[in-house]
């Protein structure tokens, strides 16, 4: 009995201490997520009616100022490295709970997704990346045509002037900056053309092709973590080039085009369907090519990419290829797989 008393002093102080430091931290993570989740959500939902106006042309109002401000005080790595972990956890009664309040806060529409049952999902994220049922997101398939890549509201959208292009009104980007940098990739973007979907945290957060196209390289642009809110959107000045973001290059029937999945706070990581999770170097761009012996081709409508928190995503394409429908409008709710214009002569 004596030889055993020294072992039972110290794993029972050994076991409580781990048992403390479990509970320590599924209180912080719940403290921090009451706190910031639900604030940041409707900082961040742009829907008719919501607090923020989604219109690009309005200026910002004083609150959207003062949220654009609080993005510079923010310690956003430490929030979205928290974030990545909390909604990670596969404790059920906190998963189940989280998913439970996103549910009821943003209306979701459990009946679209390929699992309805909201606590079959094993965590928060793998339920905010879910996948839905194909027949609630029809493709537009004609070949002429350009699909939305996601769920979200159109920005910006239009024309590319001597490597410019809006952000929102007001606030003009550098293709080449959004691109990474001058080079045989950005070069025929300079007088081409975009469209920036926001996808808010009540979209379907996954990215599909709005063409058919082969991969041919993809870059890593390390970079902030600024919100991609539509408050932040006025009032950060180049937000989409500061932000970090994974540029994906394609070969298509129209030439080159380039999808960007922008980061944001919150955003705990980003994939793509060929890489997996992206990661690069954090004190330079990193770049990726693909032969055409190993090509990687994907259709169009196909997903290629997924945002593991809400963010936003650019296509660009060439000069002079697209013809933009007639009803798109900066602030319209697009679903992915619309269609948002059609080839230009002699294209089409």
């Amino acid at each position: 009995m004596n030889d055993r008393a020294p072992a039972k002093n110290v794993l029972f102080p050994r076991l409580r201490r781990q048992l403390r430091a479990r509970i320590l931290r599924y209180h912080l993570y719940t403290a921090v997520l009451r706190a910031v989740l639900p604030c940041t959500h409707e900082k961040m939902t742009i829907f008719s009616g919501a607090r923020w106006n989604m219109s690009s042309d309005s200026p910002p109002t004083l609150a959207e100022k003062f949220s654009g401000a609080l993005q510079y005080i923010y310690p956003k790595r430490a929030l979205s490295a928290l974030m990545f972990a909390a909604c990670r956890i596969r404790f059920e009664p906190w998963k189940n709970w989280q998913i439970r309040w996103f549910i009821r806060r943003y209306g979701i529409d459990m009946n679209e997704a390929l699992e309805p049952d909201p606590l079959a999902y094993r965590e928060f994220n793998t339920f905010f990346i879910r996948p839905l049922r194909p027949e609630v997101r029809p493709i537009d398939g004609r070949a002429d045509t350009v699909a939305a890549p996601a769920d979200g509201h159109i920005l910006e959208f239009g024309d590319i002037h001597d490597g410019q292009f809006l952000q929102v009104k007001g606030h003009h980007l550098s293709v080449e900056l959004l691109l990474g940098g001058p080079s045989q990739w950005s070069a025929p973007f300079i007088n081409g053309q975009f469209v920036t979907v926001y996808l808010s945290p009540r979209d379907y957060h996954r990215v599909h092709m709005p063409l058919g196209g082969e991969l041919k390289a993809m870059a890593y642009i390390p970079g902030e973590l600024f919100s991609v809110s539509v408050a932040c959107t006025k009032t950060i000045s180049g937000l989409f080039t500061r932000n970090e973001r994974a540029v994906s290059f394609f070969d298509t029937a129209i030439g080159p085009m380039a999808v960007v999945l922008v980061g944001a706070v919150f955003v705990g990581s980003i994939e793509t369907l060929w890489a997996g999770m992206v990661h690069g170097r954090r004190d330079e761009v990193s770049w990726w090519q693909y032969s055409s012996g190993h090509a990687i081709t994907i259709a169009k409508g196909l997903e290629m990419g997924r945002f593991n928190m809400g963010s936003t995503a650019i296509a660009v394409f060439p000069e002079d290829t697209i013809e933009w429908s007639t009803h798109l409008r900066p602030g319209q709710a697009v679903r992915m797989g619309e269609t948002l214009g059609c080839f230009c002569k002699p294209w089409c």
